[in-house]
């Protein structure tokens, strides 16, 4: 059964996964390279899906290997949690702010373009998933320190959201681009809705872990 506490946990990684997706470092990358691996090689419904599902696995390897490293580094670090959290929490705020004030970095990085191949799709994926989080590292370290605060197999489950919200839209975009670029243009229109919402449940979040981690440290 998911409790409250839980399932606020839950919903702040998916919201924290479409925020990584959304990344202004990573998502200006999508519709000119996705645009050319899908429509203009003619592969039609099916290679889109394919070369989608690809992108995703590939988001997934890069962001499951970023995770290990994370998670080991801050188990070694746990008994200093409490002292991290409400920095974390902290950053969480600002960098929610920013996202919702039109203020958050937007440094754009380049991937080298590759054949529209189905190996080339998943490269794709992993390099938009490590440029997104490289971008909002904040928001990748309040997923990974809460997921420390978990029992095992709830932390996989926080963890798989996160990393399900920003690797599956890159199937989605892949899907919208074999459709058509009505499509496309329609997903692009509600980006900044997207990303909006994404940051008040950062802000939320991270207003949430401050307190909670200021109450445990006795400072409230």
């Amino acid at each position: 059964m998911i409790d409250a506490a839980f399932a606020g946990t839950l919903t702040f990684a998916v919201g924290a996964g479409l925020a990584t997706f959304f990344a202004p470092c990573a998502y200006p990358l999508l519709p000119g390279y996705v645009g050319y691996a899908i429509r203009d090689e003619g592969t039609g419904l099916g290679g889109a899906t394919v070369r989608g599902l690809a992108a995703s696995a590939g988001a997934v390897v890069v962001l499951a290997a970023l995770g290990g490293v994370l998670l080991t580094v801050g188990g070694r670090l746990a008994r200093h949690l409490t002292l991290l959290e409400p920095l974390v929490g902290a950053a969480l705020v600002v960098f929610g702010g920013l996202v919702l004030t039109d203020r958050a970095p937007a440094l754009h990085l380049r991937l080298p373009e590759r054949r529209a191949s189905v190996a080339g799709a998943a490269v794709f994926g992993g390099g938009y998933a490590l440029a997104a989080a490289g971008c909002v590292v904040p928001v990748v370290l309040g997923v990974f320190t809460q997921a420390l605060t978990l029992a095992p197999s709830r932390a996989a489950v926080a963890l798989g959201g996160y990393a399900a919200a920003t690797a599956l839209p890159l199937t989605g975009v892949a899907l919208l681009s074999a459709v058509g670029s009505d499509a496309l243009r329609a997903w692009s229109a509600r980006v900044g809705t997207i990303q909006r919402l994404a940051a008040v449940v950062m802000i939320v979040a991270g207003v949430a872990q401050v307190v909670a981690s200021l109450r445990y440290l006795g400072v409230v």
